[in-house]
């Protein structure tokens, strides 16, 4: 934990030129005007943090905000340079965790500051020391980077959630209550909200970065990279929204299905209740101990009885049976 790569990048060449210590940034950068820095840092403690802002010349509140685990992703304008935050997903077997990173953006430094389930930037960095004449735009570049790493980050995780979502159709359309569908159904929904709470300020984030460019942090000809990236959480948001609605109405068909199925099983009792009501009549009625009664002394009043009640029950099944109540 603490300082994960601190180097400096020539605006000439687009390439590396040196690594130095944290402490040693300001000096660096005042040896060569065309050069700037970029820094990565993963969960510092408040003395580097400390040692950072002095180097860097950081607002006080920017650095409050970094030091915090959990921020809702923003960007804020400090005098002539930028503090972005953004909220990371990455899939870590069936779970989905969320990170957090900071970024500081002025002339000549860029610096990340990675919180919580954060993935490495060290592929972002590899792709950008390759490609040095995209680096010569400097830290804006950088940034465009860092935000199209983040954002393409998300398609896997929204890509995971409909596969979850149609591994369990068959569960969804039966017609028995099962707990651990409605569970399951409940997780994916928790899952799509924090990702779309990570994913709809970006889209904020990027359309200020195209509308209110500042060529000395974003130049004029890196402005169709911040339009792919803006494309993207556009993407991103419509996957998530389409999502978000099949789940709704797998929730509503999967609740609908079980009361259609529990609507049966009353049908069917009440249907039973009706039949067996026929001959509890009938015995109930001869059971009243009166000794004047119809054919209560008759030789066949107890056959006469019971097939009485036996075609009544045959006659109130069949109609059941044809209403489909049974």
């Amino acid at each position: 934990m603490g300082v994960v790569n601190c180097a400096a990048y020539s605006r000439k060449t687009g390439k590396r030129v040196a690594e130095m210590p944290i402490d040693q940034v300001s000096e660096t950068l005042a040896a060569d005007s065309d050069n700037f820095v970029w820094v990565g840092l993963h969960e510092p403690d408040a003395a580097l943090m400390k040692l950072v802002q002095e180097e860097f010349g950081l607002h006080d509140l920017a650095v409050e905000d970094a030091s915090r685990q959990y921020q809702r992703p923003k960007l804020e304008v400090y005098g002539d340079s930028l503090f972005v935050v953004v909220r990371t997903a990455r899939l870590e077997q069936d779970d989905i965790c969320f990170g957090i990173t900071y970024i500081f953006l002025g002339a000549r430094y860029i610096l990340t500051i990675r919180q919580g389930a954060s993935l490495s930037y060290s592929s972002v960095r590899h792709q950008c020391e390759h490609n040095n004449r995209l680096m010569r735009h400097g830290p804006g570049y950088v940034l465009h980077a860092l935000l199209d790493f983040v954002v393409d980050n998300y398609f896997p995780v929204a890509d995971d959630m409909g596969a979850h979502l149609h591994a369990i159709e068959n569960e969804i359309f039966a017609e028995s209550f099962k707990k651990p569908t409605i569970r399951h159904l409940y997780d994916l929904k928790t899952d799509m909200v924090k990702l779309r709470l990570a994913v709809t300020p970006l889209q904020d984030i990027s359309s200020y970065l195209l509308n209110h460019p500042d060529e000395k942090l974003i130049p004029r000809a890196i402005l169709p990279y911040y339009r792919d990236i803006h494309d993207h959480v556009l993407r991103i948001l419509d996957a998530i929204e389409a999502q978000s609605e099949m789940l709704k109405v797998a929730m509503d068909v999967n609740m609908a299905l079980v009361t259609v199925g529990q609507n049966e099983i009353v049908k069917r009792l009440a249907s039973w209740a009706a039949i067996l009501a026929i001959p509890t009549m009938i015995a109930s009625f001869y059971g009243m101990n009166f000794d004047f009664m119809p054919e209560l002394h008759w030789h066949f009043g107890y056959p006469v009885a019971m097939t009485v009640m036996l075609l009544g029950c045959l006659w109130l099944y069949r109609r059941l049976k044809r209403a489909r109540w049974l």
